[in-house]
């Protein structure tokens, strides 16, 4: 683990943020890569204190929305190089290893419950700012909700 290395911006923790199943989550694998561990590292610490991240913290992908997410980021991320490497670790699994299994997702509240399993000081100083993401990404949304009820209704 390198303790030193760049710190993620906020705004790419904020294209690494999802609504699935109606909140905001972010990918194991992309939070790996955040703390700077490997996937598997990182979900093998999850399950030893799995009682620290009932459902609601963390689930499992399904085949559909793993599909579905995959296709959304290449959508979305067409015209943005750094965020296209995305895609590719998604289909392969974090740093290149493949995937045996459908990608965890964490919400807010697991990020949260993170910072107690991944012990690090990089965990820490990120752990702080994905929250912080997770909580400017819910204000702008609050604050635009009358903007996005209209789209709706001219779609």
């Amino acid at each position: 683990m390198i303790e030193n290395k760049q710190m993620i911006p906020v705004d790419r923790i904020h294209s690494m943020i999802f609504t699935l199943r109606g909140v905001q989550v972010m990918l194991d694998s992309d939070l790996a890569r955040i703390y700077d561990v490997e996937t598997r590292v990182f979900n093998q610490a999850v399950k030893r204190n799995i009682e620290r991240f009932p459902e609601a913290f963390r689930f499992e992908l399904t085949p559909d929305e793993y599909d579905n997410m995959r296709s959304q980021i290449v959508i979305s991320n067409a015209d943005d190089n750094a965020l296209r490497s995305q895609s590719v670790i998604l289909k392969k699994g974090g740093r290149g290893e493949h995937r045996k299994y459908l990608p965890y997702v964490f919400t807010e509240q697991g990020v949260a419950m993170l910072s107690a399993v991944i012990r690090s000081e990089t965990a820490i100083k990120e752990s702080i700012k994905i929250i912080n993401a997770f909580v400017q990404m819910r204000r702008f949304i609050q604050n635009n909700a009358q903007v996005f009820v209209r789209l709706d209704s001219v779609e």
